[in-house]
């Protein structure tokens, strides 16, 4: 490979990588003027997409020296992500997960419960997703369900809200004392902030399958889902697995912020690696390479 065609194939792959992130990054992807007009004035200037992706791949890079950390000394981490619909937590954990290898750093987001684990004891169907050593588990949503959602729209009685608050902070102490290092964050947003988001996933085409009619049913319980928070914070905000709540009214800085804090409380340090070295390809002079049936072939339509 020729250096100017070495160069050319280098802008070309940093420029996929680039369109990548812009995908990633697109929020607004079909939306009707008049949402438009309305989400830009009540919104202060954000970061500039630029900026912002710099420091987003600065962040990122260290999420991977974090990664290489927890697989070489067999750390186990687990992180949730609470707050209301469209708070956010969805494209955090994207930004978070983007670089990082799925088979080490996994998000689970469990749908709701069938009718068997209804039946179960309430921590039972979380605990299949929690992680062996050198693992990272990111939960979109948590066993806090039952303190927020479950609890405001009356999929769990009093007696069950009651035994999840008296229950939960030992959970989670036998959670640390397992050696996992578990992190809780609370993505905090405005009521008219939240009525933004949802006009923008009406009017996208590409996010109305994030409304669902729970969703929708809930946008009017605000004040419920407000009180019911708040006691969550009161009874299990414990020493070994405090909250902390993100400010997520501004997309871009609560993702970098998350990061940069999330960061912040693991001890990593670099590890050891190993050279890498690209070998020879054996290549034998008698082989003649088949044409595979046309018809295996995706058509090339673009």
């Amino acid at each position: 490979m020729s250096k100017d065609h070495s160069k050319d194939w280098l802008e070309a792959e940093l420029e996929a990588e680039l369109d990548e992130d812009y995908e990633l990054d697109l929020d607004d992807a079909i939306l009707s003027e008049t949402v438009r007009e309305i989400y830009d004035r009540a919104h202060p200037p954000t970061l500039k997409r630029r900026a912002y992706l710099h420091q987003l791949l600065s962040l990122q890079a260290e999420l991977i020296k974090l990664q290489d950390w927890v697989v070489h000394h067999k750390k186990k981490v687990v992180v949730l992500f609470e707050g209301r619909d469209s708070a956010g937590k969805g494209g955090a954990i994207k930004r978070i997960t983007q670089r990082l290898d799925p088979r080490v750093c996994r998000t689970a987001a469990l749908p709701a419960p069938t009718e068997r684990e209804q039946s179960q004891w309430y921590f039972q169907r979380f605990v299949p997703y929690l992680p062996a050593g050198g693992e990272i588990v990111l939960f979109d949503r948590s066993w806090y369900n039952r303190a927020g959602v479950e609890r405001v729209m009356g999929f769990a009685n009093e007696k069950q809200v009651e035994d999840f608050f008296h229950d939960v902070p030992e959970f989670e102490r036998m959670l640390v004392r397992s050696d996992i290092i578990l992190i809780k964050y609370w993505f905090s947003i405005t009521d008219e902030e939240q009525q933004l988001r949802f006009l923008m996933r009406i009017h996208d085409p590409l996010k109305q399958w994030k409304l669902s009619p729970i969703d929708l049913e809930a946008r009017i319980k605000w004040e419920d889902y407000t009180i019911a928070k708040e006691e969550m914070f009161k009874r299990t905000n414990i020493p070994e697995a405090p909250w902390h709540i993100v400010e997520a009214v501004d997309k871009k800085r609560a993702r970098l912020n998350v990061i940069d804090h999330l960061l912040s409380l693991i001890p990593y340090q670099p590890v050891p690696h190993d050279g890498i070295t690209l070998p020879d390809r054996a290549f034998d002079p008698n082989y003649d390479r088949s044409e595979m049936p046309r018809e295996l072939y995706v058509p090339q339509k673009y």
